[in-house]
């Protein structure tokens, strides 16, 4: 017989077969035809349940079985696991092991635990009191999720600048110039028109050398500032110049992976050691390069990545023009040597606007007077010393001169390498640019304001249709 269901329970539970009665012998070991032996070196049997004629063994490692519960006529059966549990009988599938441990029979003291009832019917959920609860076989409850957006593809990666370099020499050379750097007319023209501002520096930096140190300390200073022109090819000082005063900065892995085979093949066709020079890059968004002192070569970003590799080698070969033709180093050693008297220059402007501005305060009459000192120390100079005053008055002018004639012979020496219709394509590149700007100030009513007679003469780079005219002859015998 079976113990009625536990009426706190929704679902009857599992049935259990009825523990052995008081005075029934426990039935042998499924196949065994015998009882089990006693355990070696014991004289009788393991004594028998209470009350019982014959009980099975107890198992190994337990010395008597466990005592019965009080108020029970019968044993209760162990727990799932324990040492003293006994056999289940043959014709009886053994009892499920249930979470959280095994149930209680009826009447030993405490109501059995049951695990959480299924659903009465398959694929209807019940209703609970409180709500639905998930059973131990449903899956777990997920709450309801706010839609999201789907995310924006990403833009894809722009393509590379073409790589379209004829590399004729692929690292090898079929020559090497004998000069790897030299000094053409343009610069030497540059030093020529330097001289003046050289004197005028000299001179500056000679009266307060010994004014302020003496005789002997005065000449020292005058011949250290003599001898500091040759910082201009002490590689170091380069690169210091180059970081802090022209923003460059060494070249990125995969810059480097692209620019150097290209400097290769443009120094290769120039017969010019590549590692003579020093590759950097600036960050900006012009299309724009730089030969600067002795051994720097810079180009921007945007020339880097956005132009063709022809293109960029054409930009390059303008470069190494300049270096080659002395343009870079002759240009910064006059700056240099000019530096002091620009400074005593730009401090006496301002003290004349200083001494304006106060005179303006007083009097009409006393900024005047002001006016006229001035224009009488100027005229002074002139007269008193007029070999040097007009050199430097025509200065400017003689510089951007200079200038434009070096640019049109950096842009030979890039023709005469073979990329003279590379380029012509950056100058068109220049100018269409030019003809944008102009064209957006035209639709928004403005007119952009284009250099006078003089500001043209202070220009260092002449236009881009004066450059184009100057390849016709390369471009027109398919160089």
């Amino acid at each position: 017989m079976s113990y009625p269901p536990d009426p706190a329970a929704q679902e009857p539970g599992p049935v259990y077969p009825d523990p052995p009665y008081p005075g029934t012998p426990a039935p042998p070991y499924p196949g065994s035809a015998v009882p089990s032996p006693p355990y070696p070196g014991s004289a009788v049997p393991s004594p028998p349940y209470p009350g019982s004629a014959a009980s099975a063994p107890p198992y190994p490692g337990s010395a008597v079985p466990a005592p019965p519960y009080p108020g029970s006529a019968a044993p209760p059966p162990p727990y799932p696991g324990s040492a003293a549990s006994p056999p289940p009988y043959p014709e009886t599938p053994a009892p499920p092991s249930y979470p959280g441990g095994a149930p209680q029979y009826p009447g030993a003291g405490a109501a059995p635990s049951y695990p959480a009832a299924p659903p009465a019917h398959p694929g209807v959920t019940p209703t609970y009191p409180n709500g639905p609860q998930p059973t131990a076989t449903a899956p777990p409850y997920i709450p309801p999720q706010t839609p999201q957006a789907a995310p924006t593809p990403a833009a894809p990666p722009e393509a590379p600048a073409p790589d379209d370099l004829d590399y004729r020499h692929a690292g090898s050379r079929i020559h090497v110039a004998a000069h790897q750097r030299g000094a053409d007319a343009t610069a030497i023209g540059q030093l020529a028109v330097q001289v003046p501002g050289f004197l005028v520096s000299l001179a500056v930096v000679a009266s307060f050398a010994v004014g302020i140190l003496g005789t002997a300390m005065g000449w020292l200073v005058i011949l250290a500032w003599l001898a500091s022109g040759a910082l201009v090819f002490h590689r170091p000082t380069e690169l210091a110049f180059a970081r802090h005063v022209m923003k460059l900065r060494a070249p990125l892995a995969e810059e480097r992976a692209r620019l150097e085979p290209i400097w290769r093949e443009v120094t290769a066709r120039a017969g010019i050691e590549a590692h003579t020079y020093e590759l950097m890059v600036e960050n900006s968004t012009d299309l724009n390069a730089v030969a600067a002192a002795g051994h720097v070569v810079g180009v921007t970003t945007y020339a880097l990545n956005e132009i063709p590799s022809s293109n960029l080698a054409a930009v390059l070969a303008h470069e190494l023009g300049h270096h080659t033709g002395g343009h870079a180093w002759t240009g910064l050693l006059g700056y240099w040597y000019s530096l002091p008297g620009r400074i005593a220059w730009a401090f006496m402007r301002g003290i004349a606007r200083i001494a304006i501005r106060v005179a303006s305060v007083f009097s009409l009459a006393a900024t005047g007077m002001v006016y006229l000192f001035i224009g009488m120390f100027v005229i002074g100079g002139f007269v008193a010393a007029w070999y040097i005053t007009v050199p430097l008055v025509a200065a400017p002018y003689l510089l951007a001169y200079v200038g434009r004639q070096g640019e049109l012979r950096a842009d030979r020496q890039a023709a005469d390498l073979g990329f003279a219709p590379h380029l012509a394509q950056v100058l068109h590149h220049f100018q269409a640019q030019e003809d944008a700007v102009k064209a957006q100030a035209a639709a928004q009513g403005r007119q952009l304001k284009e250099p006078g007679g003089l500001a043209k003469l202070l220009t260092t780079h002449p236009d881009n249709y004066t450059r184009l005219q100057a390849l016709e002859p390369y471009l027109q015998l398919g160089r």
